[in-house]
């Protein structure tokens, strides 16, 4: 794809990362213009890979619209889905950050819309302006209690590992409406690898779920009719 903008073009690529990415929300104007003064935006096909595990951390990276799964192996070599990231979401900082290879793969679950910016201008970024690093200390906490969440129920029973995976995806990128909280119907080999349990179960659990009402599925959303019932059946 042709990156080449016009001075039009790239300014309303930069306006829609400022509006798409909550990081941005509240900076100095002069700060913002000097961070995104090299951005990059593409659109990206479903299951385009869009960092390796390994490569270097030239950019970091801004969700315009759409999903992307974060994924790592086991010993055993077996995928694991660490983390399923949409519209607003960042990623790619912590290669920037620490000036090593990536150490996950970055993998398109729709079509989706990137913006990128060098890491050096991000992190330049970061020691100009305070709530930039505040920022990001509050984006790194979230994952970590995230991640610490989804670690203390593995042990759980298959019907509340299921619907913690589905609320982990509400909190993240649901969007609420009149009827619920909509997420994307991902494929269940996603929600199979994201909540550690066999893609046979997922379906079943969630077809349990459906038939409770706690959830209901459409062709492109699944919806939570009331977040705080699914929330009250993990064990």
């Amino acid at each position: 794809m042709d990156d080449r903008y016009s001075s039009r073009e790239q300014t309303s690529e930069i306006n829609q990362l400022i509006q798409s990415a909550p990081f941005f929300n509240g900076l100095p104007d002069e700060i913002i213009e000097k961070a995104t003064c090299h951005v990059v935006t593409r659109n990206h096909p479903p299951n385009q890979v869009i960092l390796l595990e390994n490569d270097w951390g030239g950019s970091v990276y801004f969700i315009l619209d759409g999903w992307v799964k974060i994924r790592t192996y086991n010993l055993d070599g077996k995928e694991v889905t660490l983390n399923i990231i949409g519209k607003g979401e960042i990623f790619g900082e912590m290669a920037a950050l620490d000036e090593v290879p990536r150490s996950t793969d970055v993998i398109t679950l729709t079509p989706t819309k990137i913006s990128s910016i060098p890491s050096q201008d991000f992190i330049e970024l970061i020691h100009a302006e305070p709530m930039a690093g505040v920022r990001l200390a509050q984006l790194m906490a979230t994952r970590l209690r995230q991640v610490n969440r989804r670690l203390r129920l593995r042990e759980a029973d298959s019907m509340s590992r299921v619907a913690d995976t589905l609320l982990f995806l509400a909190e993240g990128q649901g969007k609420a409406r009149n009827e619920g909280t909509e997420i994307p119907n991902l494929p269940h080999r996603e929600l199979s690898s994201l909540s550690g349990l066999a893609r046979e179960t997922v379906t079943r659990v969630l077809t349990k779920l459906e038939k409770k009402n706690l959830i209901a599925r459409e062709q492109d959303v699944l919806r939570i009719p009331d977040v705080a019932a699914l929330e009250r059946i993990i064990s």
